[in-house]
């Protein structure tokens, strides 16, 4: 019974000890005194410059608004779109081969071989394997092959710019080796 009596006493001696102030009244008086002596430093704002407006004088210039300028620009625009339309544009009308549903950064291009001296690449397409040559279509944007190294293929897409003309883009596709 006595260590339990000493062991009640123990606990308690120790509770009375932690709810003592340790140190915290030192710590008070130390950010007191620092709050009192800091005093911040602020930079005074320059005074803004003076805004003084002036006139337009538009005698000196063309005017922007002219109606003659404007339609000589959109004719200059039209002739230009359409003769580029006529020489880039892609082929909407022909049936579309089983590639061009993928992206191209879905293919994965495993192989080459020569099948009777035609250049032909091993594609790797949602864990099936397609043989393609030069001249077949893969991709999104109209992706036609143009070149079959051992290395890589060689892609010509058309795409829109900005501004709505079609462009050609040279895109490749290179070998992806195997984990060793």
């Amino acid at each position: 019974m006595t260590s339990s009596r000493c062991l009640a006493l123990l606990l308690a001696v120790s509770a009375l000890a932690g709810c003592s102030q340790s140190g915290e009244e030192d710590l008070r008086t130390w950010m007191n005194e620092l709050r009192a002596t800091t005093r911040p430093r602020v930079t005074p704002l320059t005074e803004p410059k003076q805004f003084i407006p002036q006139n337009y004088v538009a005698d000196s210039g063309a005017d922007p608004f002219s109606i003659a300028k404007l339609t000589q620009a959109l004719r200059r625009d039209s002739v230009q779109s359409v003769t580029n339309a006529s020489l880039v544009a892609p082929e909407m009308a022909r049936r579309k081969q089983p590639l061009e549903a993928y992206p191209l950064d879905a293919m994965a291009m495993v192989g080459s071989l020569n099948k009777t001296g035609t250049p032909t690449a091993l594609l790797s397409v949602d864990k099936l394997l397609y043989q393609v040559r030069v001249g077949d279509y893969l991709g999104q944007n109209y992706g036609k092959i143009v070149k079959i190294t051992e290395t890589g293929i060689q892609i010509r897409e058309i795409v829109q710019d900005a501004s709505g003309d079609w462009i050609e883009r040279m895109t490749a596709l290179d070998l992806q080796e195997g984990k060793r």
